[in-house]
């Protein structure tokens, strides 16, 4: 009986010991994984801030075959919450707490798990870095006594268990973004009749290629202009081309706006006063990335060529950048129209541009 209690009071000890070890032990962890996207920031601060986005990128519920979803009454900004329920993982919810619009954004985490309920802070901060944005994702609490318990005999801590899972996640929520901003379309919209008028521009010559940009500089330029001249603007920024070598990847084009009227420039200005005819065009619509301008023009030109259709000789082809970088970070939203001038044909039955 005297070694029975001897060995009682050594494992009582022992557990106390231990219970004082593990209590004692520091139970704060802070995980932080970080990755440079592809991408304007607001597109990926975007994917993250709508919860319904996650299931494209996040990478825990790819383990679970039976995992169910349910969102909140808000799925974006502060207040937004998803929670997720399954048999094979651990349930949990994740709850918005704070937002400042394409910079960071903080959330609470909650897990359900056989050692109780597990809280801990989420933050995610979103940095421009040229044309990409290096996304920084974290996770920080105090882990509960139960967890103390179970993490001191396991070979694995939290880190190792949700550092792959964070890793592989920003590398979905890339492929996510770039297949977001990637995306667009090119709409043959048929023959049109298109009024013309009076513009300003400025006449230069550049690479195809560097068309668009070269266009946004100059469109600043005759912006400025007539804002100063109290000269009002009728529509987007245009390029007129007057001479287009693609064999060569060259133009020579004017760059600037449609006017209400006739306007008269000084002579010493850099800015000039031009008018396109009332003419019948092919127009073409790309919705998105301007690098995809020259697949909007082979599209122009070979419905030009199933169609039989004659080019006019005296027409210029003209660009319009209905919508671009100011109205829209997302270049999977750039509306730009495409007008190829075609020979007069007065029996065709004609839209109004």
């Amino acid at each position: 009986m005297k070694i029975l209690k001897y060995l009682f009071f050594l494992f009582l000890i022992f557990i106390i010991g231990a219970s004082i070890y593990i209590a004692t032990k520091d139970g704060k962890y802070q995980i932080e994984q970080q990755q440079l996207i592809y991408g304007p920031r607001e597109v990926v601060f975007n994917k993250v801030n709508k919860l319904t986005s996650w299931k494209q990128w996040e990478a825990w519920s790819q383990q679970s075959e039976d995992m169910i979803l349910n969102y909140g009454e808000k799925i974006q900004g502060e207040g937004a919450s998803f929670s997720w329920s399954s048999d094979e993982l651990e349930d949990g919810s994740i709850t918005t707490t704070n937002v400042k619009p394409f910079t960071s954004i903080d959330q609470e985490l909650v897990l359900e798990n056989t050692l109780g309920q597990t809280r801990s802070d989420v933050y995610w901060e979103f940095d421009t870095q040229g044309d990409s944005t290096r996304v920084t994702w974290g996770i920080k609490g105090d882990e509960s006594f139960m967890e103390k318990v179970a993490f001191t005999f396991q070979d694995r801590d939290l880190k190792d268990i949700m550092q792959p899972l964070m890793k592989k996640s920003l590398e979905n929520l890339q492929d996510a973004v770039r297949k977001e901003i990637q995306s667009y379309s090119i709409n043959v919209e048929g023959i049109t009749q298109h009024s013309g008028g009076y513009y300003l521009y400025i006449a230069t010559g550049s690479r195809l290629s560097q068309v668009p940009k070269q266009m946004m500089d100059i469109a600043k330029q005759v912006s400025e202009y007539m804002q100063s001249n109290g000269i009002e603007k009728a529509g987007s920024p245009i390029v007129l081309y007057n001479e287009i070598n693609f064999q060569k990847n060259t133009a020579i084009y004017s760059a600037g706006y449609f006017t209400q009227s006739e306007i008269i420039t000084p002579a010493e200005s850099t800015i000039l006063s031009g008018y396109l005819p009332n003419q019948r065009m092919l127009k073409t619509t790309l919705k998105g990335d301007y690098k995809y301008l020259q697949r909007t023009w082979d599209s122009a030109y070979a419905y030009i060529n199933r169609n039989n259709l004659e080019l006019s000789n005296e027409g210029q082809p003209l660009e319009v950048f209905v919508t671009g970088v100011k109205d829209h970070a997302n270049p999977a939203e750039w509306l730009t129209q495409l007008f190829i001038p075609l020979a007069p044909e007065t029996e065709q039955n004609l839209t109004n541009d």
